[in-house]
């Protein structure tokens, strides 16, 4: 049985020690919290991973210490398999990351089912799909809203908060920013001191290009116990940006339709994220174009009569506010477009003379984005802190209880900030009833977590005209074959269908709100797969729940990848949706090559595939433009063995084939 941890007293001394070695830092914290180290790290960027990995190390060495860690979001970079992926992500990884980039050692340690039995971790939200395999990841996972991980961490017996920070001499002394992260370190502290408990030894990790964001990210010098400044930082992880197909395109399209000018603006992370973002700027920027692919996608369905009740179909002029749990790219590029522009401000007075249309928004400030933590690229990371010093008052980062919620002191001033909300958020599945899979699936595998979609689901509900819209591809590839993600039925749901409300997928916007069953059902069936339809159909009407004289409409039918292709093909040859919608991190080779190695990978999953494989060596095709750089580049311009000869010849094939296609 683990001896109880130790804690450190509140009393503060009247300078935090400094340190800048990050392994004598881990010692003097293990000396003065004593062998058993209970720990709470921020999500994702926030976590110090050399301190957390010293710490790590000290308790491997040494049976009889035990660390117990509380985070969520832990991010390691990609593992490439031997062979072509290894050959071809090894040296982006290297020039992206930095070839000093640290990997949180316990996640990696997870990922191999290889962590001690004397460390535990608790995480309420994984890397999407990292940890499906991880057996002591799967069984530690913590299921919980994002508004409730405070609550739920003060009862816990923790004596140690570790976060990276940004810092600032000022004249007033040192400031700390909490930067990327005071989603729930002001929460949790505020938490534990309103139940009388301990407040854990407080550690900063200053990182030097961490952006110093002000407002309620800002702490005094004394906020913290102790200070780490290592000699040297490794970069800070940056999401790749990622590539944006036309079905991930016609999907954004549809979205885009539905926001409101003049509204608040949640959105997630990922491609269907970039196409929404890159579908507003469309709108923005070219709405004629932007009109002729929605029509040429949609004619004249119930998608663009929703847009005309809840969005809309001209270019922003009153402009966005955002309050999203998750600062993102897409903000910046929103922002730099004039779309995020409407400001707010903690004040129920001032807020209510901006709706009345009796402030004029130059002369008080305010902030038009909120948010509870950021991720994303190094350009957004630049563009925060060039951003923080132009004008201060225009981001605001602040504890999620701030942003993924209404209740509390803040309501009335909240659901005000939050007028026109829009509230996206991305699926992996859907049912014919209106139900949600996003975190989990139906054999109780957690995929990632729930998050904050919960809250903002339910906060839509909550205002008078808000909307939760939920992003939805609606088929997937699994196992070499096509397969529905709208379902009759599932095993796990994330949004119950009590809360239903809209669902876009590809083919258009469901509105699901206040609809009896069989109105959602066929809503839903209106934005499948036309391969899928009539098994939908014939599911839901066995189950009573559709009429057994009810018929597709041959519209409906039309509801195909073919369709999407040739409806924006014009806005693709206009060069309005580009594959990297807001540039790549990969050069123009590597580009070149991944569209070939992706079908490299799709064929080798079936055995069909498989024999299209032999085919395309036997025959590679004629000689493409580029293929003698792309082979250069995964090392095989010269096959010095039969097995870099084979996979020569592999990646040629999948080059012609990608050029054909």
């Amino acid at each position: 049985m683990r001896a109880a941890p130790r804690f450190c007293d509140d009393s503060r001394m009247p300078s935090a020690p400094r340190l800048d070695d990050t392994a004598a830092c881990a010692k003097l914290i293990a000396d003065r919290l004593g062998p058993h180290l209970c720990v709470a790290a921020p999500l994702g960027l926030g976590k110090p991973h050399g301190l957390l990995n010293a710490l790590y190390r000290l308790t491997v060495a040494d049976p009889a210490r035990s660390l117990t860690l509380y985070t969520a979001l832990s991010l390691t970079r990609p593992q490439p398999r031997p062979g072509l992926e290894q050959r071809f992500l090894a040296p982006f990884l290297e020039r992206h990351f930095g070839a000093d980039y640290e990997d949180p050692e316990y996640a990696l340690a997870e990922s191999r089912h290889a962590l001690p039995d004397n460390v535990a971790v608790h995480e309420f939200y994984l890397q999407s799909g990292a940890l499906l395999r991880a057996p002591r990841a799967q069984r530690d996972y913590i299921s919980q809203n994002y508004t409730h991980v405070a609550r739920d961490l003060a009862a816990q017996d923790l004596n140690l908060l570790v976060q990276l920070v940004a810092r600032r001499e000022t004249a007033q002394g040192v400031r700390y920013s909490l930067s990327c992260n005071p989603d729930l370190t002001l929460d949790f502290l505020a938490q534990r001191a309103r139940a009388g408990k301990p407040r854990p030894l407080c550690v900063a990790v200053v990182h030097p290009d961490l952006p110093y964001l002000s407002g309620h990210a800002e702490v005094a010098e004394d906020f913290f116990d102790l200070e780490l400044a290592p000699a040297h930082s490794p970069r800070l992880f940056a999401l790749p940006r990622p590539a944006v197909d036309v079905t991930e395109y016609a999907l954004g399209l549809h979205a885009s339709a539905l926001v409101k000018d003049g509204g608040c603006l949640q959105i997630g992370i990922g491609a269907l994220s970039d196409a929404l973002v890159r579908g507003l700027l469309l709108r923005q920027q070219d709405n004629a174009a932007w009109r002729d692919g929605l029509r040429a996608l949609d004619g004249e369905s119930p998608t663009l009569a929703l847009a005309r009740r809840i969005g809309g179909l001209e270019p922003f002029e009153a402009g966005l506010y955002g309050a999203s749990e998750m600062v993102m790219d897409g903000f910046m590029h929103l922002a730099r477009a004039g779309i995020l522009k409407r400001r707010s401000w903690d004040n129920l007075a001032l807020e209510r003379a901006a709706v009345a249309g009796r402030l004029n928004p130059a002369t008080p400030g305010g902030h038009w984005l909120r948010g509870a933590f950021f991720l994303g690229s190094r350009e957004l990371y630049a563009w925060l802190d060039a951003t923080e010093a132009a004008d201060p008052d225009a981001i605001d980062m602040c504890p999620v209880s701030n942003v993924n919620q209404l209740y509390g002191d803040h309501q009335s001033l909240a659901a005000l900030q939050r007028r026109g909300a829009r509230f996206f958020n991305t699926c992996m599945m859907a049912t014919l009833l209106g139900a949600a899979v996003s975190d989990g699936l139906e054999d109780g595998a957690v995929v990632s977590g729930v998050g904050g979609q919960y809250n903002f689901v339910a906060m839509a509900h909550e205002l008078d005209d808000g909307r939760s819209i939920l992003l939805l591809r609606s088929t997937r590839r699994e196992g070499g074959q096509v397969q529905t993600n709208i379902r009759w039925n599932y095993g796990h749901t994330t949004i119950p269908r009590h809360l239903r409300d809209v669902v876009v997928t590809e083919y258009g916007a469901a509105d699901l709100r206040g609809k009896s069953d069989s109105e959602c059902i066929e809503a839903m069936l209106s934005i499948c797969d036309a391969r899928f339809l009539d098994a939908l159909a014939a599911e839901a009407k066995a189950h009573g729940k559709l009429a057994a004289g009810f018929r597709i409409p041959e519209a409906w039918r039309r509801h195909r990848p073919e369709h999407l292709h040739e409806a924006l093909a014009p806005l693709r040859r206009g060069g309005m949706l580009p594959t990297f919608p807001f540039g790549s991190d990969f050069d123009e080779t590597e580009q070149q090559l991944l569209p070939a190695l992706g079908w490299l990978k799709e064929q080798g999953a079936t055995w069909r595939g498989r024999l299209a494989l032999a085919k395309a060596f036997v025959r590679p095709g004629e000689p493409v433009a580029g293929e003698a750089a792309a082979l250069e580049r995964m090392q095989l311009a010269a096959g010095k063995g039969i097995a870099d000869r084979l996979q020569r010849r592999l990646v040629l094939a999948a080059l012609r084939h990608a050029q054909s296609t």
